[in-house]
């Protein structure tokens, strides 16, 4: 790296900083100090239990999030580079349609619509599984087949050459390296699914993180403490796991060198 690239680096890096000072330092002037000081967080600690079994639901979502993401994306991504067109046509109705509609009306659709039309009920965290689960697999869809398509052409072909069967092709040559290109988008995306777990707790009220912390405002009559907690929380956990995403991410291209 040469030295203006590495005085722009920091004077970037800096300079980020110093917008987040100024931003603080404007906030601490605006406060209001009275109400601050009010703040009763004891309330925090009588609920644990209620805000424990909340956060179990939260990461409950996020995982099969994750999961459902990972699983039924590879296939659909699979499909999408499909020769038969219906095939295709198919998986790309069904990403634009998830991901460009809001998590929020999916889930009143799906625990509310979709029972009057199947006769099937399901509870409102099975629901919320479901929801978050078609959503997860759009996105994902979409990530797998960008990391399936950075594969070498070469290195298919070769495959092709070889006469490898399909799934040989498939398991062996061409997903590994596109799997191990995303995973830093496949987190990243899980992480977007933590936070949008809250939209299917105030949805569907599945006892979530955060409408455990809505039920403590409802229950004390005192609103700001468990939500300022519940926002914390979410930016904490958010905030470490992208640095542990970006660590991979930097360790995975160091790997590729």
């Amino acid at each position: 790296m040469t030295r203006a690239g590495t005085m722009a680096g920091l004077a970037n890096r800096w300079g980020f900083h110093a917008v987040l000072l100024a931003l603080g330092a404007l906030m601490l002037a605006n406060l209001n100090w009275p109400l601050v000081q009010s703040f009763e967080f004891v309330f925090i600690w009588e609920y644990r239990i209620a805000l424990l079994k909340g956060f179990g639901i939260t990461l409950l979502l996020t995982v099969e999030a994750g999961v459902v993401g990972v699983v039924f994306g590879t296939l659909f991504a699979i499909g999408s580079q499909s020769a038969y067109s219906p095939l295709r046509w198919l998986v790309g109705a069904y990403v634009e349609v998830f991901r460009n509609t809001p998590l929020l009306v999916q889930l009143l659709w799906i625990h509310f619509a979709l029972p009057l039309v199947t006769g099937i009920n399901t509870t409102a965290l099975v629901s919320g599984i479901i929801g978050i689960g078609l959503q997860a697999a759009a996105y994902y869809t979409e990530i797998m087949r960008a990391g399936i398509q950075a594969v070498p052409r070469g290195q298919v072909e070769a495959a092709h050459a070889l006469g490898l069967p399909a799934w040989t092709r498939w398991t062996r040559v061409v997903l590994p390296p596109a799997i191990r290109t995303v995973i830093p988008a496949l987190l990243n995306q899980n992480i977007s699914f933590f936070k949008a777990t809250a939209i299917v707790g105030l949805g569907l009220l599945v006892g979530d993180f955060f409408t455990a912390a809505l039920r403590v405002s409802n229950d004390t009559f005192h609103f700001l403490e468990p939500l300022t907690f519940a926002a914390a929380v979410y930016l904490v956990l958010g905030w470490q796991a992208g640095r542990w995403t970006l660590r991979l991410e930097r360790r995975l291209s160091r790997g590729e060198r």
